[in-house]
């Protein structure tokens, strides 16, 4: 009984000692701590103004804490400064990262211009497990100065978007994180005005009075007007009630206070911040960071499938993503779906593929089912989105709605009707005065010598045409003439006969779902190359694109209209922008060659126009070997236009650089090659005999990228999500497979399509597309935004990667790197891969 009772003392110890470490934080071979279904990751990622960096908290497969870092406010927008990290070293278990103020290469230039306060200091932020915490210590070298005590602290942001209605508690307070932010207002000292010199020289200044704005509220400033903190204390722990999401932040330094970042940015998040103290450097921040901890919790295995279905004709294959650590395996069954209920119509073992970013991942091929009808993948207890098997499986609400709603919204100087709706009103009718030389913001900048127009002169004639891109409402010239180009190639590939809109130019109303007698594609072409030709008519040169003038129009939300007066020559007017930019000078040439073949017959004046400006830039615009695949686009537009020899010539003189940049010019020189394969030149029979053995060098490099990824595409996740890149992929590869089936075959354009349509890596399964498919993104980054709210037929960027391993697709309309909307290819690219789709199944 005694060598009994001492063996249970000691299994006991050794229980507790083996659950006492299994709750311990240890940090990981991928740089990261982790503890069971929680991982705190401290500066692997850095894109503050894009919530994304710091210290962050991922819990049970959701970011539920980021940025957590040293900020100049209490709740910073994407124009307050922010840090530049300087080092990140691993040193036993704990992560230190060295940053400083000021970035001075962000200082009032740039995308995003930043006015950084007159404070240049170095920190460091120490990550530490210990147990089951986290410790985070901030050390300064130099006091914060009396100008900004209250201002500088240690911020850590939570995702509002899960929180709604959830509570929180601080020391004995407690509270519902609100949907909506809520008063008291408090009024604070802002940080401009008390702005360093730190401006390197090398690019640009901005004018942060333009900026700002006359009155009212600025962006750029923001930091005034804010909420009062909901709570101050010691101790705070959000969720309580949700122990997979239930996390506890105790200072050992200052008060915590927990502020709603809503109240003076739209996109705002809740905030958790200590203020440095007078005085404070080393240890100027310490906070002990307690995540509830769900012992043996796994990931839910997730089966991705398109939401919209399959063509009987085209491959099949479901793809089940599950937790690294899950060794169980199940069959997958293949459910049927009818009016008498369900029933099995496969049982399949799943194949393994293997690891990709943290989950491990299972294949389901069901390419042999083709009867038509409705079904659902099951595995364990996760099923898959109902979706439909048939041979018109895209030949309704799949790729129409880009023409039907997408594009007639995103129209500028347009009233958009759509029967009782009004989308907007006829906008920016006072477009443009010229830009003043300067750096401005998102990319423009007006360099001297270019124009002959002076500062805020009215142009005349560029109030007509274009698209407002994605929720920011300029427009740029390679989204204007790229949107075309695409639906030009579309067009030409596939002829879809579309007639749902009306569309007035001379009156400048459209009218949504009334069919006016003209090819929806061909009108909203025309509508791209309005813009495009009548600025180059007015400028004498092409425009860089036209932007509202200041940040507070910039941030605006709402009705397009609602941003300037149309009256012409005042001080709300929007700016137009030229630039000296020979490679997209180029682009631009190629597209307008194009765009002029399919507007022959339709309007013959603007397809004139497009190729008279096509040629002139051509001529005019000189290439070095760094631009060569752009005048080699453009010869191989013209020549497909006007057939002039001239072109071809220049094609076959550069044969070299076409097969040494064969990655980039395969694409679009396939179809010409395949033409000029059938001529008796000797030049044109050796270059399509080289060009042949270059493409198929250039399917292995594609086969081993493909192969790196479990989605059979070349996806390499970044910050931003892929959907657009893997749309492009999918167009150009099109027309590999197009001229050389037998070097290129047309699964991938299949896999690329499936991607957008929920087969990607990640918990949200919803189809990028809006509005299409069982499930799919409508909460997005466009003009209704601020309603939570979408556009039918746009395609968000998609999935996106909190670095180094987590995909992720919040559904919140202000993350631009995964919900935003663009022109030039986000939704185009989309709809030409479905339309191939529909055309490959139907062979």
């Amino acid at each position: 009984m005694k060598s009994k009772g001492l063996f249970m003392a000691a299994f006991m110890l050794t229980t507790i000692s083996v659950n006492t470490f299994a709750q311990q934080f240890q940090l990981n071979a991928t740089g990261y701590f982790n503890n069971q279904g929680v991982d705190v990751m401290a500066f692997n990622d850095f894109y503050p103004e894009g919530h994304q960096g710091g210290v962050s908290v991922l819990m049970n497969g959701h970011r539920v804490a980021t940025n957590g870092d040293i900020r100049m406010e209490a709740t910073p927008g994407q124009w307050q400064p922010v840090p530049k990290q300087l080092s990140r070293k691993v040193e036993g278990n704990k992560i230190v990262t060295t940053l400083c103020f000021p970035d001075s290469a962000r200082h009032l230039t740039g995308f995003n211009p930043m006015v950084y306060p007159d404070y240049v200091f170095n920190y460091t932020v120490t990550t530490e497990a210990q147990g089951g915490s986290i410790v985070v210590t901030v050390d300064i070298d130099k006091p914060v100065p009396q100008e900004l005590l209250g201002k500088v602290g240690f911020n850590l942001e939570f995702f509002p978007g899960s929180l709604f209605g959830k509570p929180w508690v601080m020391d004995d307070q407690s509270g519902i994180y609100p949907q909506q932010p809520n008063s008291p207002l408090a009024f604070t000292k802002q940080n401009l005005g008390f702005d360093g010199n730190f401006h390197d020289g090398k690019k640009p200044l901005a004018n942060p009075k333009q900026l700002n704005g006359t009155t009212g509220y600025s962006p750029l400033i923001a930091d005034d007007i804010i909420s009062e903190p909901y709570a101050i204390g010691k101790k705070f722990t959000s969720r309580p009630d949700d122990p997979y999401s239930k996390l506890t932040i105790e200072s050992l330094t200052g008060y915590l206070k927990l502020y709603d970042g809503r109240m003076n940015h739209n996109n705002g998040w809740f905030v958790l911040r200590s203020e440095i103290a007078p005085g404070a450097t080393k240890g100027a921040i310490k906070w002990i960071i307690t995540p509830n901890i769900v012992p043996g919790w796994l990931y839910t295995p997730v089966i991705q499938t398109s939401q919209v279905g399959y063509h009987p004709n085209q491959p099949k294959e479901a793809i089940i993503e599950t937790d690294s650590r899950d060794q169980a395996r199940a069959e997958a069954i293949i459910i049927k779906v009818d009016a008498e209920g369900e029933k099995v119509a496969k049982i399949v073992s799943p194949t393994e593929w293997g690891k990709f970013l943290r989950y491990n991942y299972l294949k389901v091929d069901f390419s042999d089912i083709t009867e038509p009808g409705l079904y659902q993948v099951k595995y364990g207890t996760s099923t898959s989105s109902v979706f439909r098997i048939g041979k018109d499986v895209y030949d309704r609400g799949v790729w129409q709605p880009v023409i039907e709603y997408f594009l007639p919204v995103q129209m500028c100087h347009m009233r958009v009707n759509e029967k009782y709706r009004v989308w907007h009103d006829a906008c920016h009718m006072d477009d443009a005065l010229m830009a003043p030389v300067g750096n401005h913001i998102d990319g423009y900048d007006q360099r001297p010598g270019l124009t002959k127009y002076a500062e805020r002169a009215k142009v005349p004639g560029v109030n007509v045409g274009g698209w407002h891109d994605a929720g920011d409402f300029d427009l740029r010239v390679e989204s204007q003439a790229g949107e075309s180009y695409i639906l030009t190639m579309a067009y030409e590939a596939f002829r879809p006969e579309i007639d749902v809109t009306a569309i007035d130019q001379v009156k400048h109303v459209t009218e949504i779902h009334q069919p006016d007698g003209k090819n929806d594609i061909l009108q909203q072409i025309e509508n791209g190359a309005l813009t495009v030709v009548n600025s180059y008519i007015s400028l004498g040169r092409l425009y860089r694109g036209i932007i509202c003038n200041s940040l507070r129009q910039y941030a605006m939300l709402g009705d397009a209209a609602a941003m300037t007066d149309n009256i012409k020559g005042n001080e709300d007017d929007r700016w137009i922008f030229t630039e000296d930019n020979p490679g997209r000078a180029l682009s631009t040439a190629a597209e307008l060659a194009a765009v002029s073949r399919v507007l022959k017959g339709f309007n013959d004046t603007l397809s004139m126009h497009c190729i008279d400006i096509s040629t002139a830039i051509y001529n005019q615009t000189e290439a070095d070997e760094r631009l060569m695949s752009n005048k080699l686009h453009a010869a191989v537009e013209l020549y497909l236009t006007t057939q002039q020899p001239a072109y071809l010539n220049y094609i076959l003189d550069n044969q070299q650089v076409v097969m040494q940049q064969i990655g980039r010019t395969g694409w679009y020189m396939a179809r010409v090659a395949r033409i000029i394969e059938k001529q008796n030149d000797p030049r044109a029979k050796q270059f399509t005999t080289a060009f042949k053995a270059a493409l198929a060098t250039q399917k292995d490099n594609l086969d081993k990228q493909a192969a790196e990824t479990p989605y059979g595409v070349p996806y390499r996740p970044s910050i931003w999500g892929a959907g657009w890149d893997i749309q492009r992929f999918g167009y150009e590869y099109y027309f590999l497979n197009a001229a050389y089936p037998e070097i290129f075959p047309k699964d991938i354009i299949y896999n690329a399509l499936n991607f957008i349509l929920g087969c990607h890596p990640g918990s949200n399964q919803a189809s990028f597309a809006s509005g299409i498919g069982a499930q799919s993104a409508t909460v997005a980054y466009g003009l209704n935004r601020a309603d939570w709210s979408y556009i039918p037929g746009g395609v968000v960027s998609g999935t996106a990667l909190i670095r180094p391993d987590f995909p992720e697709l919040l559904t919140f309309p202000f993350l631009w790197q995964q919900t935003e909307y663009v022109l030039g290819g986000g939704s185009s690219h989309y709809m030409f891969l479905a339309l191939a789709a529909q055309q490959l199944s139907n062979r």
